[in-house]
């Protein structure tokens, strides 16, 4: 059995002779369920909702969700190499119940795993400290600690310290327990962003027919690589000449504007690869394509292209809505098509915009450089 998870009670009679495992497979998470082949057990895993055999990993596996959990009796105790046992027993209690906490309010696979790694190394540090006992006085000194001593960057410190302030107001319910602990002020990052030259340079590389179809796709739509992957043949409404974007980040959906260039794209790729039900199927059509191959394809893409400047496929999107910008469209509509919820957000593609720049003449123009030289 995998150090990584322990067992509680199920609610499904799990054979004892059944070790599981959790990867990431497909782009998703999953509980790989192990056995010698025995055909009652391969009659029993079977009949678990949504079991599928993987000719890769030559194991069943099912989704990683709190209720396929529940019924194998797991319970998922640490990230990574670092185990429950690693944490005094006064505290473990404590991440698990962070763990169903954030589950319970279906937060985001990517929030819970960095909240549950955060909150782990509060509780390393206290070793037998009950986490339970700690005061806000003692907490401000920890973050002191985080800072000083750690050097965390101002991200992590942020993620630290919403990871730990979830367990006091989300977990143990004491409200504003962080009222008087100041946060670090945020750097402020603009994002990378292509030229178009660089688009067209970069896509000029590509060769395979779906690899165009995703990469185009991105860029046409501002879409990030977990759009792309999970995006299904349905979500695709070219009577209406639009894409439907379901259960995007803050489990949000949106309608973006479908290019009638993109359309012809990918009615010659559906001709060629028939997608069932994904419209990027993986190695197998019952599984969407990996957002971690995806995003290799467009750094293989951005090498052979001699693109130097430190993108990535997120570029694309940021690309997508620096261009509309440049183009003219109002800030308002390029935060709806891109899902922001707060227009602060939206504005970052201003400061990298060139919409304005281009109109500036630098003093340095004016200058007579003969008679200076």
């Amino acid at each position: 059995m995998n150090p990584n998870t322990t067992r509680s009670a199920p609610t499904f009679e799990v054979p004892v002779e059944w070790t599981f495992d959790t990867i990431e497979h497909g782009g998703k998470s999953v509980i790989l369920i192990r056995f010698e082949y025995c055909a009652d057990l391969n009659r029993r895993v079977r009949s678990l909702p949504g079991a599928r055999w993987s000719r890769t990993l030559t194991s069943w596996y099912v989704s990683d969700t709190p209720a396929n959990r529940r019924i194998l009796g797991l319970t998922l105790s640490l990230v990574g190499k670092e185990v429950l046992s690693h944490i005094h027993p006064v505290n473990q209690r404590a991440l698990l119940l962070l763990i169903e906490t954030l589950q319970l309010k279906a937060y985001a696979e990517s929030t819970l795993s960095t909240y549950r790694n955060e909150f782990a190394q509060l509780l390393y540090m206290l070793k037998a400290t009950p986490v339970d006992s700690l005061d806000a006085d003692r907490l401000r000194s920890y973050f002191l600690y985080c800072t000083n001593t750690l050097k965390l960057s101002e991200n992590t410190l942020h993620s630290r310290i919403n990871a730990i302030k979830f367990y006091f107001e989300q977990v143990l319910h004491r409200e504003r327990f962080f009222f008087e602990i100041p946060r670090p002020k945020k750097r402020i990052v603009l994002p990378n962003v292509l030229a178009i030259s660089q688009v067209e340079r970069l896509f000029a590389q590509l060769e395979n027919l779906k690899h165009k179809a995703m990469l185009y796709l991105a860029y046409s739509a501002g879409l990030r690589v977990s759009e792309v992957v999970n995006m299904k043949v349905s979500d695709i409404h070219s009577e209406r000449m639009v894409i439907n974007i379901k259960g995007a980040k803050g489990k949000k959906d949106r309608t973006v504007a479908l290019s009638e260039g993109i359309l012809a794209l990918l009615r010659r790729y559906y001709v060629n690869y028939k997608p069932k039900i994904w419209l990027f199927e993986g190695q197998f059509e019952s599984e969407p394509y990996s957002a971690r191959s995806l995003q290799s394809v467009f750094q293989r893409a951005k090498a052979a292209a001699r693109i130097y400047q430190p993108v990535t496929f997120h570029s694309l999107r940021h690309s997508y809505a620096t261009h509309l910008h440049e183009a003219g469209t109002d800030i308002k509509l390029i935060q709806e098509l891109l899902g922001h919820n707060d227009l602060k957000t939206t504005l970052r593609y201003t400061h990298v915009s060139n919409r304005t720049l281009k109109n500036i003449k630098s003093p340095f123009d004016a200058l007579n450089i003969k008679k200076i030289n």
